[in-house]
C-alpha cells in the first residue's frame, strides 16, 4: 500500500467526525504532540484519523502513531507553501469534492437520517467538516503539481534508467492485446419507446398535480439505482461531469416546482427537477426509464453479426471494411475497430489491454482466441448499461516480458517519470524540514519517520 497516496482518501478526509468524538471525551484533555512552524497538531487529530481509518479496513505499513503525524506535518508544509504562492481553490470545485464525498458516506450509510445517526451531526455539520479537509486536501495536491510540473523526462533519463537499474529489477511488462471491435445495437421497437415516453408524462402530471412528490416517483421507478434510493438526487455537478443532452436541460432549469421535459441520453429517457443552483454547479433530481430490448430483437442483431463474421472468414471483405459499413460504435468505427485503453483521464491512449483492462465481456472471449481470428457473436454491456451484440478480432498478442525501450518505451517514460516527480516532492520535503521549526513531544519523536530530521533545525 502506498501511504503517501492514500492518506487523504481514508485518513485526512475521516477527520470530518473528529468533532463528535472529541467532544465525547468529555474528561480528556487534549494535548499538542507535534509543532510544526505555528501550527499544532493535537493528540485527538492523529487518534480520530487512526480510528477512522481502522473502520475503514486502512492497513498501516507501520506504527500509525508515528505515520500519521509526520503525514500531517507534511500537510502543514504544503499549506504554509500555498500561502506564500497565493494558491487557491474554487469554492465550486470544493463542493464538488464534498458532494461527491457526501454522497458515498449517505450511500453507505443507506439514509442521510442514518448517517447523521452514526456521525452525531447534522448534514450540514457533515458537508461543512468535508468541506474543509477537502479544501485542503485541493490546495495541497495543487502544490504538490507545482513541484512536480518542473520535472522533465527525456529519452536520455530513460535510457540512463534502463542502464543503472539491475536486471533483476527491470519493470515486467503483463502480457497484452490489441482487439477489434463491430458492435451493433439491436432495435428497440418504437412501441417501447412510446410506452417509456408515456409512463413519464404520466409521472410529470402526478407530480404537478401534487398528488405525489418527484421523489417518491424516483425510488418507486428511477432505474439509475444510485440517484433512485435518495429521491432521484444526483448531488452537485458541473456541466462537464454530466452527458451534454442532460446538461443542457438541467442547466436551464429555474423553477424548482416545475419538471422538466423529456430528456434522451445515451442511458436512456429522464424527466428532470431542479433542487438548487451553486455558481456554476447545479443539483436536480431525475427519474430515468430506460426501454427494454425484447430478445427477439438481440438474436436478430446476433445473426446479422454472424453473417458479417462469416464473410469476414470467408475472405468476401476485410474486418476493417466491415467496422467502416456496419458497426455503431463511435469511438472505434474511424480507428478500424480498434479499441482504445485510457486507464485513467489524462493518462496515454494506448491500444493495448492487459487482459482485466478489456470490458468483462470481451476479455471472456477474447481469452480463448488466436491472433487474427474473428470470434463468434456475442452481447455485451456497456458501462451506461445498454446491451449491445459485438464480434471481436484478436489483431495483436504481446506476451509478457521484461520492459524493453525499443517494445516499452512509453511505459518506461511513465516509470521514470512518476520516480522524478516523488524524487522532486521528496527533496522539497527535506528542503522544508530544514528551515521550519518543528517540535515534537516526548513520547512521539520515539518513530522511524519517511523524513528522518524533524525537530533538528
Amino acid at each position: 500500500m502506498n501511504i503517501r497516496h492514500i492518506f487523504f482518501c481514508t485518513v485526512f478526509v475521516a477527520l470530518t467526525s473528529v468533532s463528535y468524538r472529541s467532544s465525547a471525551q468529555n474528561n480528556v484533555i487534549d494535548e499538542v504532540v507535534w509543532i510544526v512552524g505555528d501550527e499544532a497538531i493535537y493528540k485527538s487529530e492523529v487518534e480520530d484519523a487512526r480510528l477512522e481509518a481502522s473502520m475503514s479496513g486502512t492497513r498501516w505499513d507501520g506504527d500509525p502513531y508515528c505515520i500519521i503525524p509526520e503525514q500531517l506535518a507534511i500537510n502543514k508544509l504544503f499549506l504554509n507553501q500555498a500561502e506564500l504562492d497565493s494558491i487557491t481553490v474554487s469554492p465550486d470545485d470544493v463542493n464538488s469534492q464534498v458532494e461527491l464525498y457526501y454522497n458515498y458516506y449517505e450511500s453507505r450509510a443507506g439514509s442521510r437520517e442514518k448517517l447523521e445517526e452514526y456521525r452525531k451531526m447534522s448534514a450540514e455539520q457533515i458537508r461543512l467538516k468535508l468541506y474543509e479537509s477537502c479544501e485542503t486536501e485541493m490546495i495541497v495536491s495543487k502544490v504538490r503539481d507545482k513541484i512536480m510540473e518542473r520535472v522533465k523526462v527525456t529519452p536520455g533519463d530513460v535510457r540512463r534508467f534502463m542502464k543503472d537499474i539491475s536486471p533483476d529489477d527491470i519493470p515486467y511488462i503483463n502480457p497484452q492485446v490489441e482487439v477489434q471491435i463491430i458492435t451493433m445495437d439491436p432495435v428497440i421497437p418504437q412501441e417501447e419507446i412510446d410506452a417509456v415516453k408515456n409512463d413519464l408524462r404520466e409521472y410529470t402530471e402526478r407530480i404537478t398535480s401534487g398528488e405525489v412528490p418527484f421523489s417518491t416517483l424516483a425510488i418507486l421507478y428511477s432505474e439509475d439505482p444510485e440517484s433512485a434510493k435518495n429521491g432521484g438526487d444526483c448531488g452537485f455537478m458541473g456541466r462537464g461531469e454530466i452527458v451534454p443532452e442532460f446538461a443542457a436541460v438541467a442547466f436551464n432549469l429555474t423553477d424548482p416546482e416545475k419538471v422538466s421535459k423529456i430528456v434522451e441520453t445515451e442511458y436512456g429517457f429522464h424527466i428532470i427537477q431542479l433542487i438548487e443552483r451553486l455558481g456554476d454547479r447545479v443539483r436536480v433530481r431525475h427519474i430515468l426509464r430506460k426501454p427494454k430490448v425484447p430478445m427477439t430483437s438481440v438474436e436478430e442483431c446476433l445473426l446479422k453479426l454472424d453473417t458479417i463474421a462469416q464473410n469476414i472468414r470467408s475472405g468476401k471483405y476485410t474486418f476493417e471494411s466491415a467496422v467502416t459499413s456496419f458497426s455503431s460504435d463511435k469511438d472505434t468505427r474511424s480507428n478500424n475497430g480498434l479499441m482504445a485503453n485510457q486507464s485513467e483521464p489524462g493518462m496515454p491512449i494506448t491500444s493495448k489491454y492487459e487482459m482485466q483492462q478489456l470490458p468483462p465481456d470481451v476479455a471472456k472471449v477474447v481469452d480463448r482466441m488466436h491472433v487474427g481470428e474473428v470470434s463468434d457473436p456475442f452481447t455485451m454491456q456497456l458501462r451506461n448499461g445498454k446491451v449491445v451484440c459485438a464480434v471481436v478480432k484478436l489483431k495483436n498478442k504481446i506476451t509478457g516480458h521484461k520492459a524493453t525501450m525499443a517494445d516499452d518505451y512509453e511505459r518506461l517514460h511513465d516509470i521514470v517519470a512518476d520516480y522524478k516527480r516523488q524524487e522532486a516532492i521528496d527533496k522539497w520535503i527535506r528542503d522544508k524540514q530544514r528551515t521550519t521549526y518543528v517540535k515534537i513531544s516526548d513520547g512521539w519523536n520515539d518513530c522511524e519517520f519517511m523524513y528522518p530530521g524533524w525537530g533538528k533545525q
